[in-house]
């Protein structure tokens, strides 16, 4: 494997730090499924980006294309950039975690 798939699988370990069944949970619930900007057949992009990291996280890291390796790369850039944006007070009281964890993030943790 390439040092740089390497790099990306590790980076997107650290920045997902939800179970593929707890992803698989929470994009059911109610609460992820009011957020985000709905598109093709009514689902948000981080709705779908949620469906394909439970993918990633159950494939074994060879078996991964490069199209996945961009998309693992997407999603640490996503976790990284919107996990700063944190707002003052108590976050559970604020959609600002749901996009978080659509892309695998709690974080409550």
């Amino acid at each position: 494997m390439a040092k740089r798939h390497e790099d990306v699988r590790r980076d997107f370990e650290k920045a997902v730090n939800m179970a593929p069944a707890e992803l698989e949970k929470w994009l059911e619930t109610e609460e992820s499924k009011s957020v985000g900007e709905a598109d093709r057949g009514g689902e948000s992009k981080g709705h779908e980006s949620g469906r394909r990291i439970v993918e990633v996280l159950r494939t074994n890291t060879r078996d991964l294309s490069d199209a996945d390796f961009e998309h693992t790369r997407r999603v640490v850039a996503y976790v990284h950039r919107h996990a700063v944006q944190r707002p003052d007070g108590n976050i559970s009281e604020t959609p600002w975690p749901y996009s978080l964890m659509h892309r695998g993030h709690d974080p409550l943790k």
